[in-house]
């Protein structure tokens, strides 16, 4: 994972988690739960439940 990707997540990530239920009505708390050291993890789930490709996730993640 890119670094900056990383520090979206951890700085700011009640306020991304807001913004991606907003536009993702079917994502749930579960499915955006982070815990730090976990973001892989935390991406991977989004990546499934998204249908979209790593790269996508990320890019969707720093863009909000």
């Amino acid at each position: 994972m890119k670094t900056d990707t990383r520090l979206q997540i951890k700085g700011t990530w009640n306020e991304v988690k807001g913004k991606l239920k907003q536009k993702y009505a079917d994502l749930t708390d579960d499915d955006l739960l982070y815990e730090e050291g976990k973001e892989d993890e935390l991406l991977g789930k989004l990546q499934k439940k998204l249908g979209k490709t790593m790269d996508d996730v990320k890019n969707e993640i720093n863009s909000l």
